[in-house]
C-alpha cells in the first residue's frame, strides 16, 4: 500500500489531469429540463453549479456577480428578464431576487420546458415570499461538494442499495490504508481543493473562501454586526460537529444571545457552510431526544477549521469519530440528492442516551441505521443500539449497519451488517 504522503500526491495528480468532473447530479437536471419550465441549481459557492448548468445550456449565460449586470436587472426586472434569450442560465441569482416574481411571471405566459437554468450560492427559498413566486413552477436540485464516487469517476449509490430488497457485497473489498481513507477526508470535496497538489495550497484556498464567503455572501444576505465573530463561530461549530446542537452551551461559550445564535446559525446554514440534520421522530417520540446534530457540509472544510492533519489525528485519535461521522453524513447526503430512495436523513437519540448514529427513512416509511466507526475493529456490542432500534421499530426496520475502517463485508445477525466505509464509493 502507498504511504499517506505519496497517495497524496498520487490522489492529486490523477485529479488534477480531469478537466471536468462528471456530476452524478447531470441527469436529474436533464429530466428537469425536460418537462419543467426552470430549474433552480443551490449549493454553496466553488462546487460546481455554474459548470454543470452550462453542461446542460452553454449559449446564454448571465450572472450577477458581474455588477453592470446586476444593476441593469435591479433597475428594471421586466424588461432584463424580457431581453433574454431563452433558455438561458442566471448564475448567482440570490443577489437579485427581484427578478423571482417577474420570471414566474413569464412560465405562467410560457409553460415551455427548460427556459431557466438559476444558480443560487445561498438558499433562496428560504428568502422573503420568493418560495411563493416560484411554487410550482421550478425544480429545485441541490448540488453538493464531490463525492468520492464522482472523483472516482463512479456512480454507486449505496443510499439505493441500503433500501433494495437484496442487501449483498463481496466478502472482501478492495483494501484501502486507513491513512488513504482519511487522505479521502482530509481533503474533502471542493473540485479546486481537490484538484491542487499541495496542503499549504489547499489551506490558502480554504482561508480565501471562508474571508469571501463570511465578509461578503453572508453581509448581502443580512446586516448583521458581528461578521468578525462569525469565523470564531463556525470554528466552534467545527469542534462540535456530529454531536448535538446545544444552542445554550454554544450561547453561553461564544457570549451571543440565543436569539442571535439562531440568527447567525440559519445564516451559516442558508449559505450551506453547516448542515443540521433533525431528530428522528415517530411512536417512540415520547422516549426520544429532539435536539439536531450539527455537521459542517464539506469535511475538507472541517479539516481546515479543526487544524486537523494526518499527524494530528494520529496524536488525538479521538478526533478520528467526529470526522469520519462527518464524512459518511456528508457523502450519504450527496448521494441522496440523485438516489431514486428519496430517502431522507434524520439521527436517533433516546433520553437514555441509546443512539443510532444516523437514520434514512424512505417514502414508505422504512428505517435504515447506520452505524460509523473509525476503527477496523468491530465485535458484536457494538450493534447493541441497531439491534435496540430493530427490536423498538421492527415494522419499520429494514436493515442496520456499521460502517467501519476495515474491509470486510459481514452478517452480524437477522439484517444487521458490518460494511467497509469504501462501499460508499466502491
Amino acid at each position: 500500500m502507498l504511504d499517506f504522503l505519496t497517495f497524496i500526491a498520487k490522489y492529486a495528480e490523477t485529479i488534477y489531469n480531469l478537466s471536468v468532473f462528471n456530476r452524478n447530479l447531470q441527469n436529474k437536471l436533464n429530466a428537469a429540463l425536460a418537462d419543467t419550465p426552470a430549474v433552480l441549481i443551490i449549493g454553496a459557492r466553488q462546487v460546481g453549479k455554474t459548470t454543470l448548468a452550462r453542461l446542460a445550456q452553454d449559449k446564454n449565460y448571465v450572472t450577477f456577480d458581474d455588477a453592470n449586470t446586476l444593476s441593469i436587472a435591479r433597475q428594471s426586472p421586466p424588461d432584463f428578464i424580457g431581453n433574454l434569450t431563452k433558455p438561458v442560465v442566471i448564475d448567482e441569482v440570490q443577489l437579485c431576487p427581484e427578478i423571482l416574481p417577474v420570471i414566474k411571471q413569464a412560465i405562467d405566459n410560457d409553460r415551455t420546458p427548460g427556459q431557466f437554468i438559476l444558480t443560487g450560492s445561498a438558499n433562496v427559498l428560504t428568502l422573503p415570499k420568493v418560495s411563493e413566486s416560484l411554487a410550482g413552477r421550478i425544480e429545485i436540485l441541490t448540488l453538493r461538494t464531490l463525492s468520492q464516487n464522482e472523483i472516482e469517476g463512479k456512480e454507486a449509490n449505496l443510499a439505493d442499495k441500503l433500501f433494495a430488497e437484496e442487501f449483498d457485497f463481496p466478502t472482501v473489498f478492495p483494501g484501502e490504508e486507513r491513512e488513504e481513507q482519511l487522505a479521502r477526508m482530509l481533503i474533502g470535496g471542493y473540485p479546486e481543493v481537490v484538484s491542487r497538489k499541495t496542503e499549504t495550497r489547499r489551506l490558502d484556498w480554504f482561508g480565501s473562501y471562508l474571508a469571501t464567503i463570511l465578509q461578503r455572501d453572508v453581509r448581502d444576505l443580512a446586516n448583521i454586526e458581528g461578521l468578525t465573530d462569525m469565523p470564531r463561530l463556525l470554528s466552534m461549530l467545527a469542534a462540535r460537529a456530529g454531536g448535538l446542537l446545544n444552542v445554550a452551551e454554544v450561547s453561553r461559550s461564544i457570549g451571543f444571545s440565543q436569539m442571535t445564535l439562531h440568527r447567525y446559525l440559519a445564516l451559516l446554514e442558508k449559505v450551506f457552510l453547516i448542515e443540521s440534520v433533525p431528530a428522528w421522530s415517530g411512536s417512540l417520540k415520547s422516549r426520544l431526544v429532539k435536539a439536531p446534530k450539527i455537521f459542517i457540509t464539506d469535511t475538507g472544510l472541517l479539516s481546515y477549521l479543526q487544524g486537523l492533519n494526518l499527524k494530528k489525528l494520529q496524536n488525538e485519535p479521538t478526533l478520528m469519530g467526529s470526522l469520519t461521522e462527518n464524512f459518511v453524513a456528508s457523502e450519504l447526503k450527496k448521494q441522496l440528492g440523485w438516489s431514486e430512495t428519496r430517502a431522507e436523513m434524520f439521527h436517533f437519540r433516546t433520553s437514555n442516551d441509546r443512539e443510532v448514529d444516523i437514520i434514512l427513512e424512505n417514502r414508505a416509511g422504512e428505517l435504515v441505521g447506520i452505524e460509523v466507526k473509525a476503527s477496523s475493529n468491530v465485535n458484536p456490542n457494538d450493534f447493541k443500539s441497531l439491534q435496540m432500534l430493530a427490536d423498538s421499530l421492527p415494522k419499520k426496520f429494514k436493515r442496520g449497519i456499521i460502517l467501519y475502517a476495515g474491509n470486510q463485508f459481514l452478517s452480524f445477525g437477522k439484517n444487521l451488517y458490518l460494511v467497509p466505509i469504501t462501499a460508499l464509493w466502491s
